[in-house]
């Protein structure tokens, strides 16, 4: 009778089974490691909402059309994507679209700030109650909602949310309105001047400025006043190439006086009002959105009285026309090509083609 030496036999197989291992593992080290398939969000639609009421081209000269009922839409020329709550978009009514230097999308809503780095929807975390008044180069300001003292500033980390000094007229604004539903000090509109100075249009206490120094501010009536009564805020701002300041309406233009002679106990900026250029039709139209094109004419829209270009010494007018209804226009954009464009509220998008505004169609075969 053969013995069978188990613990030999044990001790050949252990070997074995160690140099596979081993060599297992070698090849394993040495192979291509496996990339994972990312995930893919938003769904391939055909056509465009009615109601796209804002346009934006990235860096990659993707289109952004945002919509206030269906989402954010994707144009790269050949397929239009779609992005709604179901990828994390976290607003429908997107108030405004801006890009930072690595090419993330922010989009800024009244519930909040989605960041879009090309893979996911994000919202950033907003930091209350701190004193981040700054300035610098890349960071990049946004409005929350209608109904909230002071901007958001982002720096790359941190979204903080600044108040605005407390205006003189604060006081004689809610003695007059007791029962007001809104905040006067919100935010209407943002922009950046040639020097890096924001400009912050309020809903009812004029403008207020920031040139990393200090915040100050301007009002009068003039500035929103409308044909018919009332105001509406502070929609439009923009400097047009002689340094001049347009705000709201074409029939009076600002100059901005040197910061040495600003009264620093008010804090109020020093300007001088000149006459603009009057429309023989209408007078002091109200413009909901200003762009400056490649030629430096200024282009503006009003909410229902078409668009007008100001070509520094007359207002000519473009009409917008649909014979079954009124076209609301709400916003106008000059792009990387210097291609304009026309947001409506009701009735898509046109594209201006050297003549005229004329109806956006999208050619994606299906």
């Amino acid at each position: 009778m053969t013995l069978i030496n188990t613990p030999f036999i044990l001790s050949i197989l252990f070997t074995i089974l160690t140099v596979f291992s081993s060599c297992n593992e070698q090849k394993n080290t040495n192979a291509t490691p496996l990339k994972l398939e990312k995930k893919s969000i938003g769904k391939t639609v055909y056509e465009l909402d009615s109601k796209a009421t804002l346009i934006y081209q990235d860096k990659n000269n993707n289109y952004w059309f945002s919509s206030k009922e269906k989402g954010v839409y994707k144009y790269n020329g050949k397929n239009l994507i779609l992005y709604t709550s179901k990828d994390g978009l976290i607003s429908y009514s997107i108030l405004g679209n801006q890009e930072d230097k690595r090419g993330n999308l922010f989009f800024d809503t009244p519930d909040g700030v989605n960041k879009f780095d090309r893979q996911q929807f994000t919202i950033l975390k907003i930091i209350e109650g701190e004193n981040e008044w700054k300035l610098e180069p890349n960071d990049l300001w946004f409005r929350i909602g209608w109904n909230n003292n002071g901007p958001y500033r982002y720096d790359g980390k941190n979204l903080f949310h600044l108040k605005f000094p407390k205006s003189q007229l604060e006081d004689e604004f809610h003695s007059k309105y007791p029962n007001i539903s809104y905040n006067p000090y919100g935010i209407y509109s943002i922009y950046k001047d040639h020097k890096g100075t924001l400009w912050f249009g309020t809903s009812s206490l004029g403008i207020y400025r920031f040139d990393g120094e200090k915040i100050s501010w301007m009002y009068e009536k003039l500035l929103t006043e409308t044909p018919e009564g009332g105001s509406f805020g502070i929609r439009s701002i923009i400097e047009d190439k002689e340094g001049y300041f347009w705000i709201c309406n074409s029939t009076y233009k600002y100059k901005i006086l040197p910061d040495k002679t600003v009264d620093n106990e008010t804090n109020l900026i020093n300007y001088k009002r000149e006459k603009g250029i009057e429309n023989n039709r209408k007078k002091n139209l109200y413009f909901m959105s200003m762009t400056i094109d490649n030629h430096n004419d200024l282009w503006m829209i009003s909410y229902n009285d078409g668009i007008w270009k100001n070509n520094g010494k007359e207002l000519i007018q473009y009409p917008i026309k649909n014979e079954e209804k009124e076209i609301l226009l709400f916003a106008i954009y000059n792009d990387n090509q210097g291609n304009l464009w026309i947001a409506t509220h009701n009735d898509g998008t046109y594209k201006y083609n050297g003549e005229t505004f004329e109806k956006f169609k999208l050619t994606i075969p299906k």
